[in-house]
């Protein structure tokens, strides 16, 4: 199911955003703080975001600068303001398209369609309170600065973070990333988690408090907001 969060100020616009998207299998995500959606998005992944322009304590324009230096999310900005001179701001800001209020619900779906088609491949981008990866050039940053992992660290790193909360203990990690079972096991495992938290670490990500050790099992990805 596509996860879709929504940005607007007034909760009736939200609510029927919800109400034509809901039935078409969107998971909608509403929220009227911009602030607090971008805060979502550092920590949460979502397919799309359908972003409102007037809003009152930071414009969609802002919002969509922020959400920019996030990740390359897909967003659309949904506003009653329809000169081309906002348009054009709108789309320089970073927004992939732009609809105005009032809207016809099959234009909406259609657009959001085309802008998943265009955006979404078989790869993805997750991101945890600043930490990016990108699965497509497999490549970390941490705040837009880059992190130099190798290839099994990188899939060791996205391993976990898509399983949040879950323990893996050191023969499940060496059988998902390496595909065979080695006579050093603990040390093989064990090294490479040692290498990434420091790395972490001296990027400035707070690694030690999400990435645990499991005594006697293994390694887990902390999510504290669960």
């Amino acid at each position: 199911m596509k996860k879709i969060l929504l940005i607007d100020d007034e909760t009736l616009m939200l609510d029927l955003l919800s109400l034509y998207l809901t039935p078409r299998g969107y998971e909608c995500i509403k929220m009227t703080s911009a602030y607090k959606a971008v805060q979502y998005l550092g920590a949460e992944s979502v397919d799309l975001v359908l972003l409102d322009v007037m809003m009152p304590e930071m414009d969609g324009w802002d919002t969509c600068q922020e959400m920019r230096e996030i990740g390359d999310i897909p967003i659309i900005m949904l506003t009653a303001r329809s000169e081309k001179i906002d348009i054009v701001k709108g789309l320089n800001m970073g927004a992939d398209d732009y609809i105005s209020k009032p809207f016809d619900e099959e234009e909406l779906i259609a657009r959001i369609e085309a802008v998943l088609r265009r955006k979404n491949g078989p790869s993805s981008i997750i991101v945890f309170y600043g930490l990016l990866l990108n699965e497509e050039s497999f490549e970390v940053s941490y705040q837009g600065h880059f992190v130099s992992v190798t290839p099994k660290e990188f899939s060791l790193l996205s391993l976990l973070l898509k399983n949040r909360n879950k323990v893996f203990t050191r023969e499940h990690l060496l059988t998902s990333i390496w595909g065979y079972a080695v006579t050093t096991e603990d040390r093989t495992i064990d090294s490479h988690v040692r290498n990434l938290r420091e790395k972490l670490r001296k990027s400035g990500f707070p690694v030690d408090d999400y990435l645990t050790t499991v005594w006697g099992l293994g390694y887990k990805w902390m999510d504290k907001d669960l």
